[in-house]
C-alpha cells in the first residue's frame, strides 16, 4: 500500500503561496509554468514547494499519457544551459487527493525552450524504488523529451533503455546529479561514484535552453540546494 502525506499546520503556516507570479528561493529567481509555488519551512529549513496546478494544466485520467510528462515545472531565471552539471535535492510526498497510479513524480527539466514546446528531463517515482515487485522498481528513473518521447513512447520502441531502478523512496532526501554532454546524459544519485543511470542519446531536437524543476500529478515536490555548473 502506498503512503500518503498531508502539509502540516507549522508548513502551512510558513507558506508563500504564488499563482503565476515569479518566486525567489535562495537568490534564485523562478517562473512557475503550469505549477503551484511555494517557500515553506520543512524540518526547519526553507525550501521550495512544488504542485502540479490542474486548472492551469487539466489532467485527463482517460487519456493519461497525453497529459502527463507535461511542461509542469519551475523554470530557473536568466539562465540558458548547453553543456554541465545540474545538481539539486529532491524530496516528494504523495498529496491526499493523489490518484493511485501516483508515484510522488519529481526531477529536473532542461534544454526548455523559449515557449515550453520542447524541453528534456529526468525524473523519478520514489515510491518504485522499494516496491514489492520488480517490474515496479526497474521503472524508479526515467528520461523523455518532451513533446515527441514521452515514457510511454520510449517504453514501447526502446524498452529497458530509458528507465532504470534506483534505491529511493518518499519522504526523503535525494541528490540528482545530471552530468550532461552534448547528447548525453550521466545521472549520479546520492553521491554514489557511478551514475546510477546513462542516456547515450538524448532525443528531439533541442539542445540548449532554461532548466526547471519538475513534478507531475499527484506529487507534493520539494526542492533545495539547485546547483549549476556550465562547461
Amino acid at each position: 500500500m502506498m503512503k500518503k502525506y498531508s502539509i502540516s499546520a507549522l508548513l502551512i503556516l510558513f507558506s508563500i503561496v504564488v499563482f503565476g507570479q515569479n518566486i525567489t528561493y535562495k537568490k534564485q529567481e523562478f517562473l512557475p509554468n503550469n505549477v503551484k509555488t511555494s517557500v515553506v519551512k520543512l524540518k526547519g529549513k526553507k525550501v521550495l514547494r512544488l504542485e502540479r496546478d490542474l486548472e492551469a494544466l487539466a489532467f485527463d485520467k482517460n487519456n493519461m499519457t497525453s497529459t502527463v510528462d507535461e511542461p509542469t515545472y519551475a523554470i530557473l531565471k536568466g539562465v540558458n544551459f548547453q553543456n554541465g552539471i545540474i545538481e539539486v535535492k529532491v524530496l516528494s510526498r504523495l498529496l491526499e487527493n493523489a490518484p493511485d497510479f501516483a508515484r510522488g513524480f519529481i526531477g529536473v527539466a532542461f534544454h526548455i525552450n523559449d515557449d515550453n514546446t520542447k524541453f528534456q528531463s529526468i525524473y523519478v517515482r520514489p515510491t518504485n524504488g522499494r516496491a514489492e515487485n520488480q517490474f515496479r522498481r526497474n521503472h524508479t528513473v526515467q528520461y523523455f523529451s518532451y513533446p515527441d518521447y514521452k515514457f510511454d513512447r520510449l517504453r514501447k520502441e526502446f524498452p529497458e533503455t530509458y528507465e532504470t531502478y534506483a534505491d529511493i523512496d518518499l519522504d526523503e532526501w535525494i541528490t540528482l546529479r545530471l552530468e550532461i554532454k552534448e547528447r548525453k546524459v550521466d545521472l549520479y544519485i546520492n553521491g554514489q561514484k557511478h551514475p546510477s543511470f546513462i542516456v547515450e542519446e538524448m532525443k528531439g531536437d533541442v539542445n540548449s535552453g532554461s532548466i526547471g524543476l519538475w513534478v507531475d500529478i499527484g506529487t507534493e515536490g520539494y526542492f533545495k540546494d539547485l546547483k549549476i555548473s556550465h562547461q
